[in-house]
């Protein structure tokens, strides 16, 4: 059974630490970031977006996710990441799913508002917790993109929570999807999100804070990637917004990078090797280990 992401959200607040979110698009990745979780003993979200959906299925990712619930050690949740569609956010709480997102933050104000309470409707009936969001953070990431960042008003974040009724909320401090976040160095409103912490008591999520680390980006560019201009945020960072509220952190980039790595050295390193156990076994290891460095970032580990 999976775990109540609300349940994990407000553990986290009062510990003052954040949960890791990890999106999952086949077995390999789930089974890295769960090893991670399993072997530092921490809480976990496994995610699927509707990119991963459209790729693998729902219903193939909800049994991956359901059979690592069971046979793991730690409380494993599953959430619907940046869910649009609204008959792909019904067959979410269908299906189960510890917690569904509502992506309305391109909509104007009030459209958001409307479409999040439709939503809180349907998921609220049977249990299921619901992440809004408010604000829109640049990059692009599967299939949710923006030109721009429009920053979280504190203001309107307060009443958005009140009209809505939303369990947690993504907010915009200055956080990119993707790997190509910044032209320059990353630099998070950690102001605003004071602002935010003090108008807002549900717990804040803070969506496009991968960290891009360096050594992977060297290890893929030594295989033959190109990623010149890639930036990530820094974990110094990330330990700020921690301190300052945000209890839930979303990572996909950093998991894409290390699969990339990994399957390009094992295919130049063993040319002749055609068996898919050999190319993608070193992806899942290295994978968990991107994971745990996220789980130690984050401070969950011993949180199970």
């Amino acid at each position: 059974m999976f775990a109540s992401t609300k349940t994990l959200l407000q553990k986290a607040q009062r510990g003052k630490y954040a949960v890791p979110h990890f999106n999952i698009n086949n077995m390999e990745i789930m089974q890295g970031v769960v090893q991670a979780a399993v072997t530092l003993k921490s809480p976990i979200i496994l995610a699927t977006s509707e990119g991963a959906i459209n790729y693998a299925g729902m219903n193939f990712l909800h049994c991956l996710a359901q059979t690592a619930s069971r046979l793991a050690s730690v409380p494993i949740a599953l959430h619907l990441d940046h869910g649009q569609n609204l008959e792909t956010i019904k067959k979410a709480i269908a299906l189960g799913y510890s917690s569904v997102m509502i992506d309305a933050s391109q909509d104007h104000f009030e459209k958001n508002i409307l479409r999040t309470k439709q939503v809180v409707r349907l998921a609220h009936r049977k249990n299921i917790s619901v992440e809004a969001e408010l604000g829109t953070i640049g990059g692009a990431e599967d299939l949710v993109s923006s030109r721009n960042i429009h920053y979280t008003d504190p203001e309107k974040a307060r009443e958005f929570v009140e009209r809505t009724g939303c369990d947690f909320l993504a907010v915009a401090v200055g956080t990119s999807h993707g790997a190509y976040k910044f032209a320059g160095k990353a630099v998070l409103r950690q102001d605003l999100l004071q602002q935010l912490r003090h108008k807002v008591a549900i717990p804040l999520v803070l969506h496009g804070a991968s960290a891009v680390p360096r050594p992977l980006v060297r290890l893929a560019e030594r295989y033959g990637a190109s990623l010149r201009g890639v930036e990530g945020v820094p974990d110094t960072q990330i330990k700020t917004a921690i301190f300052y509220g945000i209890t839930k952190i979303n990572t996909d980039t950093d998991l894409r990078l290390a699969f990339d790595a990994a399957v390009r050295r094992a295919l130049k390193q063993a040319p002749r090797d055609f068996d898919p156990r050999h190319i993608l076994g070193p992806a899942r290891e290295m994978i968990r280990k991107i994971a745990e460095q996220r789980i130690r970032l984050f401070g969950s580990g011993g949180k199970r």
